[in-house]
């Protein structure tokens, strides 16, 4: 394969970033399902560092990872040349440009080094001074539609030999990933149909992802009560009315407690009404299964100037909801369809 123009790998990487950002994937949060295939690539191969790497335009986020523990039973032989590097502290992302996955994504194919210090291309590379990497074995790591996203790696820090046996065996490894994108997406399929009946709804409806609250989906309501923002927008940067009077403080509460959190009265200036409106939210966290991590928040705000509170009817429909996403990829989405919001 011809290697990519600047330009070319630029567009590349803005590509993997938007398909990452469909999939739920464009961050570092560690993810169960990665770190299970992460351990078995290091126990096949017998080796003492293994990741399931997503690289987009900006960062490598490892949101699968097996590493050696402090314990000095884990370190290396330094017999057999390797150096005892500690690396039970390894971060979960890494530049964009840092170490040798870029070159699999790049290449398109896999990517063995017996011994860094043979290739001079890649024994500079500063994966081997910070942590002592001298062989790789990189797959590159292609979603259902076969994009790559990333790679399934392991790494020594002794020299060693890549057989065919071990090359394959990645190769398959990586591939029983295919059936947790063609998940992804069946679930992302489903939530349309979610978003079709939020988009009836008379009230603000927004759908954040990740600790950083990246717009995911807002209704029509909630556009025109507090401004259309682009789709993966960090939400309190491009919403400061909201971030102003701490709906998302009660976000990053319901997020990291796993609890429904409630602004229960804040008033704010919309851009649909000359005269500040009184409003409720309800900010109940998302997962799409109900043993899956938590993924996101569901955000209603209710209006109730004049009123003393707010009523049962977000409470009602922000459970409602939450039962349904817990149904995605299972029992679909059943009833929705027959959503009553004109009360």
């Amino acid at each position: 394969m011809d290697p990519l123009t600047p330009d070319q790998a630029r567009r590349a990487g803005e590509q993997r970033r938007l398909r990452l950002q469909v999939l739920g994937l464009n961050s570092v949060e560690a993810e169960a399902t990665f770190d299970r295939v992460a351990r078995l690539a290091a126990s096949f191969t017998q080796s003492p560092l293994a990741m399931v790497n997503f690289i987009n335009d900006e960062r490598q986020m490892f949101r699968g990872m097996y590493i050696p523990s402090a314990s000095p039973d884990d370190r290396p032989n330094t017999d057999s040349g390797g150096v005892v590097f500690d690396l039970s502290e390894i971060a979960r992302e890494a530049p964009s440009d840092y170490g040798f996955c870029p070159h699999v994504v790049a290449q398109g194919s896999q990517l063995a080094l017996d011994d860094v210090f043979d290739y001079p291309r890649f024994r500079g590379n500063p994966l081997v001074n910070d942590m002592g990497v001298r062989s790789y074995l990189g797959t590159p790591l292609r979603d259902n539609t076969g994009m790559i996203l990333g790679t399934v790696c392991v790494a020594d820090t002794v020299p060693r030999t890549w057989d065919r046996k071990l090359k394959e065996g990645m190769q398959e490894l990586t591939e029983t990933l295919l059936s947790d994108f063609r998940l992804r997406d069946s679930l992302l399929a489903q939530q349309q149909e979610l978003f079709a009946v939020f988009d009836g709804a008379p009230f603000p409806i927004m759908l954040t992802e990740g600790p950083n609250h990246l717009l995911r989906y807002a209704n029509g309501k909630q556009g025109a009560a507090f401004g259309m923002i682009p789709q993966f927008s960090p939400g309190r940067h491009v919403l400061p009315g909201l971030e102003a009077v701490g709906v998302f403080k009660a976000m990053d509460d319901a997020f990291h407690s796993g609890q429904a959190a409630t602004l229960p009265r804040a008033s704010i200036t919309t851009y649909d009404s000359p005269a500040p409106q009184d409003f409720s939210f309800l900010c109940t966290p998302v997962r799409t299964s109900p043993a899956a991590p938590i993924s996101g928040v569901l955000t209603v705000a209710m209006d109730i100037t004049g009123q003393p509170y707010a009523g049962s009817e977000q409470r009602v429909f922000a459970a409602n909801v939450q039962e349904r996403f817990e149904r995605l990829g299972t029992a679909g989405v059943p009833g929705m369809g027959n959503a009553d919001f004109s009360r």
